[in-house]
């Protein structure tokens, strides 16, 4: 996950004077990390310091609502959904809930041919001056309407008043499509057609659901298998034996001739290359956050024969050397 949503959390909460350097160092984040722009965190790290705020602050919008939202909130929301019929009942009853919980500044705006769901009253700007807590917020919301109908959601854009840093690095990894400038009010537009949608969801999903919270509520939902995501399965053997499959294996073993492969995950936004690089680096930060491993056989296994190729891969990978992130962990 990209380091500037850990960064808006770690600004959030010195804001408030809360220990954060603690909750860091709980969780195995480097304060090294936070002022390199292009480092990566793991899922697992990003979620635990969700978790620690959470029981410090017992407010599960973490402040960042007019009011606190008590813990529990979100479970009784979730069950007021699950018994609509489809996800325009579900809307409505949203639409119905908000009014008993005011902290929840959603807004439901069903239209013709698209729908918006967005933020009535955004966190202000010297809270979250660069909408990365407000990006979160809208993939929660996302991430709810999409578990609650068992089916992708996909979304036209996402939409957020100018001004800040440009947070696109989070909103790719949340949603992965277009920001749209100059709105006035942050939300997320998708078509009207998945109203339609029927609710596939029971108390025992719900348990399930906050149990798993915010891990969910932060991983992008998975119902269908990309090409990007069959070509990782075919490179993942390269972890365990630094051998990488070529770009011609690949597209023998799925069929296909290497043009196609090629267009097609150009159209998924991506090519081999950059999985095999996503895919080395995402594998590295995780181990040396983990520890048990050196350097040394962490770059063999990776498939470089050097320890100073993997160093500076790495530094290219998270503008960070591997020993800031061993540090972390």
């Amino acid at each position: 996950m990209p380091i500037d949503l850990v960064q808006a959390a770690v600004a959030f909460a010195r804001a408030r004077g809360w220990d954060i350097d603690r909750m860091l160092a709980e969780v195995g984040v480097s304060p090294l990390l936070l002022g390199q722009d292009q480092a990566r965190v793991t899922e697992d790290q990003l979620v635990r310091l969700v978790q620690k705020l959470w029981r410090e602050t017992g407010d599960e919008l973490l402040g960042l609502g007019t009011h606190p939202l008590p813990r529990g909130s979100f479970r009784l929301l979730v069950y007021g959904l699950i018994g609509a019929a489809d996800l325009r009942e579900a809307l409505e009853r949203l639409q119905g809930f908000l009014g008993a919980l005011p902290a929840l500044t959603l807004r439901v705006e069903i239209g013709p041919d698209t729908t918006r769901v967005g933020l009535s009253a955004p966190p202000p700007a010297r809270v979250d001056p660069d909408a990365v807590l407000t990006l979160v917020g809208l993939s929660a919301a996302h991430r709810v309407l999409a578990w609650l109908v068992k089916r992708p959601m996909p979304l036209e854009r996402v939409e957020l008043p100018s001004g800040g840093r440009d947070p696109r690095p989070s909103a790719e990894a949340l949603f992965g499509v277009p920001i749209r400038f100059g709105a006035s009010s942050p939300g997320i537009v998708f078509d009207s057609a998945l109203l339609s949608s029927p609710v596939l969801r029971h108390e025992r999903d719900v348990d399930e659901l906050v149990a798993r919270s915010p891990r969910d509520l932060l991983s992008a939902p998975r119902y269908t298998v990309t090409l990007a995501e069959q070509v990782r399965r075919l490179l993942e053997p390269g972890l365990t034996t630094g051998v990488w499959p070529s770009a011609e294996e690949i597209a023998r073993r799925l069929a296909m001739s290497q043009e196609t492969v090629r267009r097609k995950l150009a159209d998924e936004g991506t090519s081999v290359r950059r999985l095999t690089e996503d895919l080395r680096r995402d594998t590295a930060i995780a181990s040396l956050v983990q520890g048990g491993e050196s350097t040394a056989e962490l770059a063999a296994r990776l498939g470089f024969s050097e320890v100073s190729a993997f160093s500076r891969a790495f530094r290219r990978w998270t503008g960070s050397t591997p020993g800031a992130y061993r540090r972390a962990g």
